[in-house]
């Protein structure tokens, strides 16, 4: 892999990375007890995480000229798969 294709790889990630931050910022200023409240944090935490996405690919896109496209959107999308993975660890740690 040529240091184009690392760096299209490092920001394919970084921008994964960045929205998931995102979401988890809005998410860990959430106070209120309400389902009604809970779930208006999430669906602001992920339009928020969808916007900042949005952003990012078009700056990334518009910025770099020489990047390598194939590692730049593969990499971003095995992150996000990889990410929302891990909703499906469990915290139950007895063997069976």
């Amino acid at each position: 892999m040529d240091g184009h294709g690392a760096v299209s790889a490092l920001l394919g990630g970084f921008v994964s990375v960045a929205s998931s931050l995102a979401f988890a910022l809005i998410v860990s200023m959430h106070k209120g007890s309400s389902a009604s409240g809970t779930l208006r944090t999430a669906l602001r935490a992920e339009a928020a995480k969808i916007v900042v996405i949005v952003i990012l690919l078009w700056q990334v896109l518009t910025q770099f000229e020489n990047i390598n496209l194939i590692v730049f959107i593969g990499t971003f999308v095995a992150a996000v798969i990889i990410n929302s993975m891990a909703l499906l660890i469990s915290e139950d740690t007895k063997i069976i």
